[in-house]
């Protein structure tokens, strides 16, 4: 889930308005929409320590690289723990082959 899907949906369950979570974590009302509909994306690590905060998650489970979160297939976090086990180069020579798979499928 991206960014910009996962801030409406707390924003939503949590019932809080732009203007409230713009008002707790010291952004524009703006900024926040603009984050939401995927016009600004990259904030800081300060905006999104305080939107984790705000939205009494994690970063990485607002950001979606949390490998243990409800969204993640079962078999993504067994290749998680693999991973860690394996040396830095094998981990480089893992990270080629998926940028060249990710490369071609946007060509598709």
């Amino acid at each position: 889930m991206s960014l910009a899907s996962k801030l409406k949906e707390l924003r939503l369950k949590k019932k809080r308005s732009l203007q409230q979570v713009a008002d707790a974590v010291g952004a524009s009302k703006a900024h926040i929409w603009d984050m939401e509909t995927g016009k600004s994306k990259n904030p800081s690590i300060d905006l999104l320590t305080k939107l984790a905060k705000c939205f009494d998650v994690s970063i990485a489970e607002l950001i979606g690289e949390n490998p243990a979160g409800k969204d993640v297939h079962p078999q993504v976090i067994a290749m998680y723990r693999e991973l860690k086990e394996l040396t830095p180069a094998d981990r480089q020579a893992i990270q080629v082959m998926m940028d060249h798979l990710k490369s071609r499928e946007s060509k598709d």
